[in-house]
């Protein structure tokens, strides 16, 4: 019972949080795939937990995977675009 109650609560803060990221990268202007490359890598990070506790296979395969996006993540934050300072 709690576990299902678990993971439709992370499936819609999940969905809340995906709108939140598309109307804040529209709102900035951000346009292209290598500066969405991290928030998606960090989607499929929850994504790919919640199927694997859905699923009961937490197992080496779903952990590597966890690891691979998060250095992906990591890695391609370079891309994201930075906020301009603004001299007072």
């Amino acid at each position: 019972m709690l576990s299902t109650v678990m993971a439709i609560v992370l499936m819609v803060f999940l969905v809340v949080s995906i709108i939140m990221v598309i109307k804040k990268r529209r709102k900035a202007g951000q346009t292209g795939l290598k500066s969405a490359l991290t928030p998606i890598c960090f989607f499929a990070i929850a994504i790919i937990n919640l199927f694997g506790f859905l699923f009961h296979s937490l197992g080496v395969v779903i952990w590597s995977l966890n690891v691979v996006f998060l250095i992906m993540g990591a890695y391609f934050t370079k891309y994201s675009l930075v906020a301009e300072e603004h001299n007072s």
